[in-house]
């Protein structure tokens, strides 16, 4: 009956998509890439053409990207330096059959041109709007006051409508849920409990079952059956409680990272407010 598993919100898929990458430990990178270009050497010279020291520098960094290990050895980046030079060659040889005029290979490189343009601006500008502690505690206590409750409850599953009244009018006679939901639900899971599901959040059950639980009051069951594509439930509400939220400081990155992109999300909104865009 469960239907997903219900996770922090800040952790979850509700965090807003920019349409690049936030900024982070590749804005320290970028600024340290700037100061490095200053002294830029020559690595390498493929037919006559220069690759810098600052062009290596930037594709060991694709390269090594999301790796927390140590840092390349000299041997790995003279790896990475022969890889270089072949994608160069590959490129000059590209250049020559004029395939930078192919549509598709001329999308291609536009594409790319217009990411790491549209990357280079999402780092400056969050460079330039830094989140402060006070926004962090903001967004967390805001996140936290949203989360939703946690139910305890009981159910009695069955295959007809008619056996949920009658197991209803048993109960409003002074019939016992646990021993109905023992003798008559068809939960497996469930009946062998006396019909108790234990703590969940409603987000977890189908729509209907999950309206009519957050409808009651404690200790209060359903009057009428509710229908679900399970069959029809008699539900009792033992208890409900607000979900235990983790530490600040525990989801503090996961808050930084929402906060960073909300903020690019409306510098983007700001952008195509003044735009002319037609489609």
């Amino acid at each position: 009956m469960r239907t997903s598993r219900f996770l922090f919100v800040l952790a979850a898929a509700g965090m807003l998509a920019a349409c690049t990458k936030p900024a982070g430990d590749d804005t320290k990178a970028a600024a340290g890439a700037g100061a490095e270009a200053k002294k830029a050497t020559v690595v390498a010279t493929v037919n006559g053409e220069k690759l810098s020291s600052e062009l290596f520098d930037t594709f060991v960094q694709a390269v090594t990207a999301g790796n927390t290990q140590e840092p390349p050895t000299d041997e790995q980046k003279a790896q990475m330096l022969d890889q270089l030079i072949n994608m160069t060659l590959a490129a000059q040889a590209a250049g020559k059959e004029g395939l930078e005029k192919d549509p598709k290979v001329a999308a291609r490189l536009e594409l790319l041109r217009t990411q790491i343009l549209a990357e280079a601006a999402s780092e400056k500008y969050v460079k330039a709007h830094p989140v402060s502690e006070t926004e962090l505690k903001a967004e967390y206590d805001a996140q936290i006051a949203g989360m939703p409750k946690e139910y305890k409850a009981r159910h009695i599953l069955v295959e007809k409508k008619e056996t949920a009244d009658s197991i209803i009018r048993e109960l409003q006679a002074g019939g016992d849920f646990s021993k109905l939901a023992t003798e008559e639900s068809k939960d497996p899971g469930s009946a062998k409990n006396g019909g108790d599901l234990g703590w969940f959040n409603a987000q977890t059950m189908v729509k209907p079952f999950a309206d009519a639980v957050a409808a009651l009051e404690k200790g209060k069951y359903t009057e009428t059956p509710v229908q679900s594509e399970f069959g029809f439930h008699v539900i009792l509400l033992d208890d409900v409680r607000s979900a235990e939220a983790p530490p600040f400081d525990q989801v503090k990155p996961q808050v930084e990272m929402f906060v960073q992109r909300k903020k690019l999300q409306e510098y983007l909104d700001s952008l195509r407010k003044t735009a002319n865009i037609q489609k």
